[in-house]
């Protein structure tokens, strides 16, 4: 039974794993061939995570998933001097991590991802990048469920509840990738008001901001998820958010009924104040443009209405 579970292993591999042989020494990248000899290594790829990794640390890792009700891993890798262990819990389909993959599914993965994280208690501060190489004659290897797992499958016996956004680890695991996109998107939605900058600069704009957040992690991202984060934003941003339209916007969404029923709603139908004026208001101060500016266009369009 574990050779097909290696040979499912070295057949996921990236083309070029991060490796070591210590440690203590750091991880190295090198190609297949050679990383498939080293004491650890890169389990999943880049843009892609086939394996849900978890790093126990305590003696009988490898056993005490079953006392606590947990769904079998498909191998455990443990060390024979501790007892301390990797589980490893192979996908079905692939979580797609890249900038390009949808979000909501993501946000999914790492609920499930964090609810079996808890179920097992293992270490939240794993990274996730390299785990004990069962190809190395050192660990000890055992395999427990062969068929692959799907996400739901996963998820019937866990609690979710304890899985929506606040509940994720922002710092951990998949929940680095939707905290990076979700912080740089909300900066995004605002930031690219101020000027409206061209395309170039607004992309190193969002980078700089994706690399900033990133950084506060405990184990960043790559260089090159977090590149992909902040061109999918920036390619986002720049086609569906614009000065003409944002101005339409404001000049539709303040016009003097609405805002009207706004002010009684937040006065209680109580003593009127003349806060739907467009000078209260000051919208050319939230869009980011000059008071001229603002009347200058809205007029504009006042005139080109037939």
């Amino acid at each position: 039974m574990t050779k097909p579970a290696l040979d499912l292993f070295n057949e996921r591999l990236p083309h070029k794993p991060y490796f070591s042989d210590d440690l203590h020494f750091g991880v190295r990248i090198a190609g297949k061939e050679r990383a498939i000899l080293a004491k650890y290594i890169q389990f999943n790829q880049p843009h892609a995570m086939f394996w849900l990794g978890f790093d126990v640390d305590r003696l009988g890792a490898a056993i005490d998933w079953s006392d606590r009700n947990a769904p079998a891993p498909t191998l455990t890798i443990t060390n024979p001097e501790n007892g301390h262990a990797h589980l490893l819990y192979a996908l079905k389909t692939s979580i797609r991590t890249a900038p390009d993959g949808k979000m909501k599914p993501l946000k999914y993965a790492a609920a499930v991802e964090n609810a079996l994280r808890k179920k097992l208690d293992a270490d939240v501060g794993y990274s996730g990048l390299i785990c004990k190489n069962p190809n190395h004659g050192y660990w000890k290897i055992a395999v427990w469920q062969p068929e692959l797992y799907t996400l739901d499958w996963l998820a019937d016996s866990l609690d979710l509840n304890a899985a929506n956004d606040k509940e994720i680890v922002a710092d951990y695991g998949l929940g680095r990738n939707c905290t990076l996109f979700d912080k740089t998107r909300k900066w995004a939605y605002r930031a690219i008001r101020q000027g409206w900058p061209e395309y170039e600069q607004w992309l190193q704009a969002c980078y700089e901001r994706s690399s900033a957040y990133n950084l506060q992690f405990a184990m960043p991202l790559d260089e090159s998820e977090v590149f992909g984060v902040a061109r999918s934003i920036a390619k986002w941003t720049s086609k569906n958010f614009s000065e003409s339209d944002f101005i339409k916007y404001v000049v539709n969404t303040h016009i003097s009924s609405i805002q009207s029923k706004r002010g009684k709603k937040s006065k209680g139908g109580g003593r009127k104040l003349n806060v739907n004026s467009e000078s209260q208001k000051k919208p050319w101060i939230e869009i980011g443009i000059s008071r001229s500016t603002y009347y200058r266009k809205k007029n504009d369009g006042k005139n080109n209405q037939v």
